[in-house]
């Protein structure tokens, strides 16, 4: 058994052929390994740690020993029952309490971590056989992608087989890997960041609520109906970050489970709804409703339904990102996912863009030159947004593209969040105030 971080991994095993220019690694000490010279007597039935010369284990996040089973031991003798407790509250040691020194002692109020760690390293890895009586503790100082590693290694002896239950193969066992992040809950850490992010966009939009009721309060009476839709989406948006933060807390809090469920098709709809709305508002801005014609006649049906399909896929792909694993799911089920959400986004900017070219040049024809300053700005908020997302589609197909490699995991679990919510939610953030302030509350409204 081994557990060490993964920027160790260059030490675990020992090269021992080199196929096609591929080295091939023993991971393993068995008696093939010790003959052919790749480790020593010591170390048979664990793992090999080819360390450089002038590195030390203790420089290393290696945990390492041959683990046996005590026999005629059931598993809940393992762990102390509820019967070990004394009165007194304390869990008596079988192996005996330690006995405490005879003169008073006092301890100093500051121990000198630097020459603890010298004398002895944070996990060390036990020197003989570690006989299994209690679960095993391996100590995190570091912040890294840790990794446990358990191989069955048969340890051939000249003692005759004594019972019938002496076999020649290995036992089925079963075991659990328990990690304790720095934070309390059960997450994971690649979805922790999310809980303090949607926290901060509640109060980020919350503020920018506040500005905008105010200018809506001092220039009530010459509000825009594409102010009222706004104040609208701004409200929504601020249910939708106190939804999502509120379901990452209760899976830190409670995990998966079927409230956990329901609670994800809520949040699910709520952002589809968030997109379809926004993409539809632009959209029909873009088409001139309100200023240049008074109605969309058969094209608002169109745009409709168009919204409507963008937030049935939008649903769909917010699930999926959340229940699949990247890993392990086949690039097929992923493409079914993003296809069709990409299609539809891909619908509402060239409507939007066209539209938006064709209301600028109707208004640069009537020479209104305050409405056409803010459809020219509208424009390259969106030519721009277009260019941010082609850039992070490209960088995230280059990152998920490599997600079957043995080190994706130990690479890409700090930033998955962001590639897969976080630049989005921050990318409308940025895009919905600099529309919010294109269209503000102003005396010039009806100009």
């Amino acid at each position: 058994m081994v557990v060490y971080e993964w920027s160790d991994m260059q030490y675990l095993g020992k090269v021992t052929s080199d196929v096609n220019d591929l080295p091939q690694k023993t991971y393993v000490c068995t008696s093939d390994a010790i003959r052919g010279g790749y480790c020593e007597n010591s170390q048979l039935g664990r793992f090999i740690v080819d360390l450089p010369t002038g590195k030390s284990l203790n420089e290393t996040s290696f945990w390492s020993a041959r683990v046996n089973f005590p026999q005629n031991v059931t598993a809940s003798s393992l762990f102390p029952s509820s019967d070990a407790a004394s009165t007194s509250g304390f869990w008596n040691n079988p192996e005996g309490n330690p006995t405490p020194p005879g003169s008073n002692y006092t301890s100093s109020w500051r121990r000198n971590a630097e020459v603890h760690s010298k004398r002895q390293g944070l996990n060390p890895s036990p020197s003989g056989i570690l006989t299994y009586h209690q679960p095993i503790q391996y100590k995190v100082r570091k912040t890294g992608y840790y990794c446990v590693a358990i191989v069955p290694v048969t340890v051939l002896s000249n003692i005759p087989r004594q019972t019938s239950t002496d076999v020649p193969y290995h036992p089925l066992y079963t075991g659990t890997v328990l990690f304790q992040n720095t934070f309390d809950g059960k997450l994971p850490a690649t979805d922790y960041p999310k809980v303090n992010f949607y926290f901060a966009m509640f109060i980020v939009y919350s503020a920018v609520a506040c500005g905008w009721a105010w200018l809506c309060y001092r220039n009530f009476q010459d509000l825009l109906p594409i102010q009222y839709y706004l104040s609208s989406l701004l409200g929504f948006l601020i249910i939708e970050m106190v939804a999502n933060w509120a379901y990452y807390r209760y899976l830190n809090a409670h995990g998966r489970g079927a409230p956990s469920t329901v609670f994800l098709i809520v949040v699910a709809i709520l952002d589809a709804g968030r997109n379809a709305l926004s993409f539809f508002l632009l959209l029909v801005v873009s088409l001139g409703l309100s200023v240049v014609r008074e109605s969309l006649g058969k094209t608002m049906l169109r745009c409709q339904a168009l919204a409507v399909a963008h937030f049935l896929f939008g649903v769909l792909y917010a699930v999926g990102i959340v229940e699949l694993e990247l890993q392990s799911t086949s690039a097929l089920v992923l493409l079914l996912f993003v296809i069709p959400l990409a299609f539809t986004l891909s619908g509402f900017l060239l409507w939007i863009l066209y539209a938006l070219n064709s209301t600028i040049s109707q208004l640069a024809a009537r020479r209104q030159h305050y409405k056409l300053s803010m459809f020219k700005w509208l424009h390259r908020i969106l030519l721009l947004t277009v260019l941010v997302i082609a850039v992070f589609f490209v960088v995230s197909s280059l990152t998920f593209s490599g997600r079957l490699a043995e080190d994706y995991g130990s690479k890409s679990w700090r930033v998955q969040w962001w590639l897969l919510d976080g630049w989005l939610a921050l990318l409308y953030l940025v895009d919905f105030i600099s529309i919010a302030y294109l269209w503000r509350p102003s005396p010039n409204n009806r100009r």
